[in-house]
């Protein structure tokens, strides 16, 4: 199910670079994104719009195939919703920040026993999600991130980080924390790696003991 949803994300993405490309050709331009789709539809679509028949003919079936996308992987979507309200560790780690069902239930399908792992950074590191380490004389530098492992789950959680950071630093992150001290002297891409990190050392945590997340407040 979740190879068969990327599988479908990226033919839309295919199909939707497609129809900006041939848009533009005849001067019609639309910002890039899956939320401007709906734009380059309505384009086809629009009487006014300085298309030739034979291309609006062609488009059409691009439009089409892009409403078929769409509908296809909703049907997924929602599969995996229930898939994952139905997983007991699916709904544990849906209590982490930045996870979803689809993180989740990508998490359970496709992690290895988490028994593999004696803590959290031995599984961050499978994931690559940790930097190199060169030792010179003595000295440890850090180099870029190891990016080992499984693609999909390093990928989606840093997407679940980007989201999860999206969200923090629009209600203000709070001075003093971990986060604010990364954002004040940080690039954001390193902020986004760095808390996948700590977001695949909690899921290490959550899976190999069977806890549920909470939050540093509540803990305290």
């Amino acid at each position: 199910m979740l190879r068969t949803r990327d599988l479908l994300i990226r033919q839309r993405t295919q199909t939707i670079n497609a129809l900006r490309g041939h848009l533009a050709e005849f001067g019609e331009v639309a910002p890039q994104g899956l939320n401007y789709a709906s734009k380059l539809i309505a384009m086809v679509e629009n009487p006014q719009t300085a298309l030739p028949e034979t291309a609006r003919t062609a488009l059409r079936f691009l439009t089409a195939a892009l409403s078929q996308l769409n509908d296809q992987i909703r049907t997924l979507d929602a599969q995996i919703v229930r898939r994952a309200r139905e997983d007991e560790t699916a709904r544990r780690l849906i209590t982490i920040p930045g996870i979803g069902p689809l993180i989740a239930t990508t998490l359970v399908a496709l992690a290895p026993s988490l028994e593999t792992f004696k803590r959290g950074r031995d599984f961050a590191a499978w994931l690559g999600l940790v930097p190199r380490q060169h030792s010179t004389g003595g000295k440890q530098r850090l180099g870029s991130t190891t990016k080992m492992g499984e693609r999909s789950l390093r990928r989606l959680l840093i997407i679940g980080a980007n989201s999860e950071l999206v969200w923090r630093t629009s209600k203000g992150a709070t001075p003093g924390t971990w986060l604010a001290k990364m954002l004040a002297h940080k690039p954001p891409m390193l902020v986004r790696v760095a808390l996948a990190n700590k977001m695949a050392r909690i899921v290490w945590a959550i899976m190999a003991r069977g806890e549920i997340y909470r939050s540093p407040v509540a803990a305290a």
